[in-house]
């Protein structure tokens, strides 16, 4: 489950995962037609599924979200693993859900709060788009998460990705989703000894191998089997043509954003020059900043001070 996205359902701007597969399905119903995908036989299949059951049943990882799989357990953990190490995301869970227990709670919880929970997981947005969700939800839905992947399309935050791993590990419903580590799997198993892999050529063999009678379980073990590969097997989707290095975070506008909240949660409020010099940022990219951080809802300006909504 770790870290994951699925099916060519990636579709939200604000999150790096969502954009690229938004940017693969573009391609994928050209490839599909181009190229005549492989079609496995029962053996193969059977083969297959035993090896990374094996693996699974033998070294799964006991993930603190995979125990008591509730839909607001899954929700939470999948937001925290966006562009999150697995184990960061650990350290982080309980202390999430020890202090934000459910929607209800979420929905209620002032951003500052909020934000010191979050504090150090980085990609504040997710914080911000958990709490609008979390809204939606107690109001619209009377506290309870949709279990329609269409429907939770429509709440804040989650593309077609985030929705497919929902469905999946909090509702066990049998879909058809990808994400890195699955990738991994795929592309070392079944395309060895060739490069430029297309996403394309592999979504029909993440269907055609779904364990449908156990698709919770079986997408974990295919995570669990993708992080071991990345680990002993260098990482075989540098042969995916979607393959992208992760930009640099030292001197971003990630890394601006995130001081800036920083010294707000800590202390507010703040003049543009005392945010400056606690940030150790240039001052025009600080006041650039401010102001989109006002326009996304994190902020507010009173006077001449900032502060956390």
């Amino acid at each position: 489950m770790a870290g994951s996205a699925r099916f060519i359902f990636y579709s939200k701007k604000n999150n790096v995962k969502e954009y690229l597969f938004r940017h693969m399905q573009r391609k994928t119903t050209t490839i599909r037609r181009k190229k005549k995908y492989k079609l496995l036989t029962t053996a193969e299949v059977r083969v297959f599924r035993k090896k990374v059951y094996e693996y699974y049943d033998h070294a799964g990882r006991s993930l603190p979200w995979r125990k008591n799989p509730t839909p607001y357990r899954v929700l939470v953990s999948e937001v925290m693993l966006q562009q999150t190490q697995v184990e960061r995301v650990i350290e982080k869970f309980q202390e999430f859900l020890s202090a934000i227990p459910n929607f209800n709670a979420l929905a209620r919880t002032p951003l500052l709060k909020l934000l010191k929970i979050w504090s150090g997981m980085g990609y504040n947005r997710r914080a911000l788009a958990l709490k609008s969700l979390a809204q939606q939800v107690a109001h619209e839905h009377q506290g309870k998460l949709p279990r329609d992947p269409e429907q939770l399309c429509t709440l804040p935050g989650i593309g077609k990705y985030t929705a497919s791993a929902i469905a999946a590990f909090a509702y066990n419903k049998p879909v058809v989703f990808m994400d890195t580590n699955i990738r991994r799997v795929f592309i070392h198993e079944f395309f060895p000894n060739r490069g430029a892999i297309h996403d394309g050529e592999i979504i029909p063999l993440v269907e055609q191998t779904l364990d449908t009678k156990a698709p919770r379980k079986w997408y974990n073990a295919l995570m669990d089997y993708g992080s071991m590969l990345k680990r002993e097997n260098g990482n075989p989707n540098r042969k995916s043509v979607h393959y992208i290095r992760q930009s640099p975070f030292e001197n971003s506008n990630r890394q601006v954003r995130g001081r800036i909240l920083k010294v707000l949660v800590a202390e507010s409020p703040l003049r543009v020059a005392q945010i400056v010099r606690k940030t150790d940022m240039a001052s025009e990219r600080v006041k650039a900043n401010l102001l989109s951080l006002e326009q996304e809802g994190f902020i507010r300006k009173s006077g001449t001070g900032y502060s956390i909504v």
